[in-house]
């Protein structure tokens, strides 16, 4: 039997009765912490920090009788660096792939510069796998993909709706200040290069060829972009942000 905490929106994870306080749970003979974590209800991927007896560890530490462990998400207000994560560092490439049901929020984040990998072909093996294979961060509202063992980063995208969703992980994830919008094709996600307006005059609606003036376009779908509705909203958005 051990005692647990869970902090913030960590609490989500739990039945109501756990929320927000110390609970016994009994743990098997060589639980490790992840295993304790993960079979609460919480994905090891939402954890940033482990204290049992006050002590910081990692996911492998094994429960002993009578432990005492909290557990923290991404801290906000004050400094861990001197603590030890639960993980060895941060992706230093900022880049998703997004499950079958975020392809509203896979198109937002290509909107707003950020490598987003999507198919609603995509099975949870197939994610996993490009996940470790590029390293990216697996973003989905499925609990068990993200206790998978071989997702070292991930996001439970709590929101809804696309647009709420985007901020959800902006605002998690810190992105404000590097995203680089309408960088990146929303259908391909390769990256868009500018085209003179001549060049695809025939191509544009009246409306678009009488106002607009600058163009992207992308090699691979040869789609044309500019900044209409969807460019002031994303920016916006980006204003709205902490």
């Amino acid at each position: 039997m051990a005692t647990f905490r869970f902090y913030e929106e960590l609490n989500d994870f739990l039945p109501a009765q756990r929320r927000r306080q110390e609970f016994d749970a009994p743990c098997a003979r060589g639980a490790t912490a992840k295993h304790m974590i993960e079979a609460l209800g919480v994905p090891h991927t939402e954890v940033e920090l482990i204290l049992v007896n006050g002590e910081s560890v990692g996911f492998d530490r094994l429960l002993l009788e009578g432990d005492r462990v909290a557990v923290y998400p991404k801290f906000e207000s004050f400094d861990v660096s001197t603590l030890l994560r639960v993980r060895d560092s941060p992706l230093r490439v900022t880049r998703f792939v997004a499950d079958a049901h975020l392809g509203g929020l896979a198109k937002r984040l290509r909107m707003a510069g950020f490598d987003t990998l999507y198919d609603n072909a995509f099975g949870d093996n197939e994610i996993v796998a490009i996940a470790r294979r590029e390293a990216r961060i697996v973003l989905s509202r499925d609990r068990e993909l993200l206790k998978c063992r071989e997702v070292t980063h991930g996001c439970y995208v709590r929101a809804l709706e696309p647009w709420q969703q985007l901020r959800e992980i902006f605002q998690r994830l810190d992105l404000a200040n590097v995203a680089r919008p309408f960088t990146l094709c929303l259908r391909c996600n390769a990256p868009l290069r500018a085209i003179d307006k001549q060049l695809v005059l025939e191509r544009l609606p009246p409306s678009v060829r009488e106002h607009q003036q600058r163009f992207s376009t992308c090699d691979v779908c040869q789609r044309i972009f500019w900044a209409g509705s969807h460019w002031r909203h994303m920016r916006d958005l980006l204003d709205s942000l902490p």
